[in-house]
């Protein structure tokens, strides 16, 4: 979450002028209460479709926190440590306590902080709390960029041309762009967020930018290791959701197209993409799903690619969690994307595991509201002295505000 100093909300907008995703599709039993291990607007979406499905909610906070809307909004709130995240939000024992103590019996990491965490996987499955997400295995495996890759190439996924192991040194790198070709993009395999990559067109690029790419892939991960590949020029970057059980039922949803970027963050997204035909929306989808196959995928996550002006597509990496930009596929599908994911955690099937009954319809346009200084647009924080949220435009429900700010809300 602090990869993003923003305001931390999203205006949408649609041209489907209906209920986000209608009623509530669960009659069946799944969990009696859950803690949501994050904060913000992603623990408000959370808390909104667990009281659509009659489940109670925990909150965890920081002191930073203590009086958000999000601790507001659940049934019941737990400190978990002083404002630095490393103490709070990424404190795992505090956590641990704060599930036993609650007595909830499965946790919803939201995005960022340990939603892709496999460690904490791991230590929910040993505590005996269901973890809404991937297993440990899943999560791990595509985690990690190189490795990932590898997986993608062996389900029979189109992947940029590059190197599959560990580069060695500036030289080593040097050597791989030379026979990939130019121009390439050295990128940090345990990386995100936009951190850790450098586009070379030279020898001399390459060696400069293995420095300094493993110097922020360790400084922001603690992972100096690089992988080299080729860069695409005039790439689209068009991502496709997927929701899948614990009984091996496995769903592509249309595609978010997220091309428009600053610092390498995406700003503005769009669903369904204007760049896509149906036959390669199709292929995409199919890749998909292979991909999540392999390694046993069974909740919500994005397989992002690379599309160029003539839709070839590639492999860019797999997100096992929930996407920011998750509501504008709510949007066009129907899909409740958090109910989804609760449903598979408690074992039971997606509300539909029929392919065919997955259609687009409308299109939707995601906007990230940012808090920033206009005039050097950097962070900047304080007290949020005006807020005003959109309200609908021509038809009800063709706005949708997901935040987790009130004007008079501190903003660290």
């Amino acid at each position: 979450m602090h990869r993003f100093p923003l305001i931390r909300s999203r205006w949408l907008h649609t041209t489907r002028p209906a209920q986000y995703f209608g009623p509530c599709k669960t009659t069946e039993k799944t969990f009696d209460k859950i803690l949501i291990a994050n904060r913000g607007e992603i623990a408000c979406r959370v808390i909104r479709t667990a009281k659509r499905m009659g489940i109670k909610t925990v909150a965890i906070y920081s002191d930073a926190d203590a009086n958000s809307l999000f601790v507001q909004q659940a049934d019941e709130a737990y400190r978990v440590g002083p404002a630095p995240t490393s103490q709070s939000y990424l404190n795992m024992d505090a956590i641990l306590d704060a599930i036993k103590a609650s007595g909830a019996q499965a946790v919803h990491p939201g995005y960022g902080f340990l939603s892709e965490n496999s460690g904490f996987v791991k230590r929910l499955d040993e505590a005996g709390v269901a973890f809404i997400g991937p297993k440990e295995y899943a999560m791990a495996a595509m985690g990690d960029k190189i490795q990932s890759k590898i997986i993608a190439k062996k389900a029979g996924v189109n992947t940029i041309p590059g190197y599959d192991g560990v580069v060695r040194d500036a030289e080593h790198a040097v050597e791989i762009a030379t026979d990939i070709g130019y121009p390439v993009m050295l990128k940090a395999s345990a990386g995100g967020g936009g951190k850790g990559m450098r586009i070379a067109r030279t020898a001399h690029e390459v060696r400069e930018g293995f420095k300094l790419a493993s110097d922020e892939a360790q400084s922001s991960f603690g992972d100096s290791r690089i992988l080299v590949e080729r860069f695409i020029e005039e790439p689209r970057h068009i991502e496709i959701q997927i929701i899948a059980d614990n009984n091996g039922n496995i769903l592509w949803l249309p595609e978010r197209e997220c091309s428009i970027q600053r610092r390498n963050q995406k700003v503005i997204e769009e669903a369904p993409s204007t760049h896509l035909d149906a036959q390669t929306r199709r292929k995409m989808g199919e890749q998909a799903v292979a991909l999540a196959r392999n390694v046993g995928y069974n909740s919500a996550g994005t397989v992002e690619f690379l599309v160029d002006k003539h839709r070839n597509f590639y492999f860019l990496e797999m997100n096992t969690r929930l996407q920011v930009e998750h509501p504008i596929t709510e949007y066009i599908t129907g899909f409740d994307l958090v109910e989804e994911m609760i449903r598979s955690a408690s074992g039971l099937e997606l509300t539909t595991t029929d392919q065919s009954k997955v259609e687009i319809n409308g299109w939707a346009i995601e906007s990230r509201v940012y808090a920033e200084d206009p005039e050097k647009y950097l962070p900047s924080i304080g007290t949020l002295s005006k807020y005003e949220e959109p309200r609908s435009w021509r038809t009800e429900n063709d706005v949708r505000c997901d935040s987790g700010i009130t004007e008079g809300s501190e903003i660290s």
